[in-house]
């Protein structure tokens, strides 16, 4: 007996390990409910220069805003972690403050890498004895300072060395921020003008470089003459044929880009670009749902209309903060749905130090990997990658071999670097990931605690 389609019971997404449900349900959080901004008005609130001027530099000025909402316990233990554990100092604009949970402030996920607890920290390995300060070797692979050639057509133009917003994992911990009791930093040697023009000049007579990533630091602490400047040097550049500008501070101060001058700016970049036939594309990070507000999507829209090709984002897959199906389905639905911005990369949290109690295993991430195909449209379904040292990224699945006992994952790689070009047996080399200790089986740590003894 055929069944009919009366006869078929209809598709019921509650059903589905996740359960998908559009929602039209997206305002921006009421900013008046956490005590040092209530009589902040819509003017100021929507103001770049009112929320660079009240910027979160240190626990007393957050003290001040958050009021009851930050017991005088937990002053303290982010007070143990900046003196003995944070690897950058702290800066969070309001806006970023507004998008979290302050009445749950203990567990709140923006909270936990933005303003992270000591007690947080691994305690027995806060560090991987494998971590470094430059994790991902950018500043080895330097052509010119502060331009990095890891990849055979791609390049990362790292402008300046500030955000304005300070994450606690943040892969460039060595060259990002001023310097903390933990890291003194690296500095430019040479004028940021100068550096400028030695990256232009570099890829002027390097043929084989068609994508520039426009880095730092952020663009958005850079003077926007000076990024347009850049920017618009780049597209006079025959070879170079992709344009990706990265800014998280699209969500940590989206007020900066809705300026008059700064979308000005943008348009220009936009229209000559388009006039080149070169793709343009804007790149933020955004690590959970919550940071997602109609400020933030009412940037990408405007920067989308002006020609740009997408505004994509690079979250980091961090534990306790993004960590499951439905933690990523629900940023990337938001994204989606409401955001205009295509979900592109989770990378895996890298190897600086203090950073394990962020990191998953090489395991979850490909669990996680498994468990958001199938949800979204392909173009916007994210890859989740390991941004493995002297390699670059690769898919999580993409291993050579894996030992998780140990939680040694070895990776091979089909380009030289700047660190390779004359030598070729690169290419047949193993290169190893580390996963975090804690998540190893009783042998494997043991293995760990007696190559620490050695160390």
């Amino acid at each position: 007996m055929s069944v009919t389609s009366k006869d078929k019971k209809p598709a019921t997404a509650t059903k589905q390990p996740y359960p998908y449900k559009y929602s039209s349900q997206f305002v921006e959080p009421d900013w008046r409910r956490i005590p040092g901004y209530k009589e902040v008005s819509e003017a100021d609130w929507n103001s770049a220069l009112w929320q660079k001027r009240n910027f979160i530099k240190s626990v007393a000025q957050l003290k001040q805003v958050l009021g009851d909402f930050l017991p005088e316990s937990m002053a303290l233990d982010i007070l143990k972690d900046q003196a003995e554990r944070s690897t950058m100092a702290m800066l969070v604009p309001p806006q970023m403050i507004n998008t979290m949970v302050v009445e749950d402030l203990k567990n709140d996920p923006v909270r936990r890498y933005m303003i992270p607890f000591y007690s947080e920290r691994d305690q027995k390995w806060p560090s991987h004895p494998k971590a470094t300060r430059d994790s991902l070797h950018e500043h080895e692979m330097w052509v010119v300072e502060g331009l990095t050639h890891r990849y055979p057509t791609k390049v990362l133009a790292e402008l300046l060395s500030t955000c304005p917003q300070y994450c606690g994992h943040c892969t460039r911990m060595d060259l990002v921020g001023q310097s903390v009791p933990q890291v003194s930093k690296r500095k430019f040697e040479t004028g940021q003008k100068d550096r400028h023009e030695q990256i232009i000049e570099y890829l002027k007579k390097t043929p084989s470089v068609r994508d520039v990533v426009v880095s730092g630091g952020d663009i958005a602490n850079l003077p926007i003459q000076t990024l347009e400047y850049f920017v618009s040097s780049l597209l006079d550049i025959e070879n170079i044929r992709d344009i990706r500008l990265a800014s998280k501070g699209l969500m940590g101060v989206p007020q900066h880009f809705l300026q008059d001058e700064v979308l000005s700016a943008f348009e220009r970049m936009g229209r000559k670009a388009v006039q080149r036939g070169v793709s343009v594309a804007v790149h933020t990070h955004i690590n959970h749902a919550q940071s997602l507000t109609p400020l933030v999507a009412k940037v990408a829209r405007k920067i989308l209309d002006m020609g740009f090709r997408d505004v994509r984002n690079q979250g980091v897959l961090l534990r306790g903060v993004n960590d499951s199906q439905k933690a990523l389905l629900d940023l990337c639905f938001k994204l989606q749905d409401h955001g205009h911005i295509t979900p592109y990369y989770f990378y895996m949290c890298d190897m600086i130090p203090n950073s394990e109690h962020w990191r998953v295993s090489l395991a979850k991430a490909q669990n996680l990997q498994h468990d958001i195909m199938g949800y979204l449209p392909g173009f916007a379904t994210p890859r989740i990658v390991c941004d493995v040292p002297f390699v670059g990224k690769r898919w999580v699945h993409q291993t050579h071999s894996y030992d998780r006992v140990k939680g040694i994952s070895y990776w091979t790689k089909n380009y030289l670097t700047s660190l390779e070009w004359d030598k070729p047996e690169a290419l047949t080399q193993l290169y190893e990931y580390f996963d975090p200790i804690d998540t190893l089986p009783a042998e494997g740590q043991a293995y760990w605690i007696e190559e620490a003894k050695k160390a």
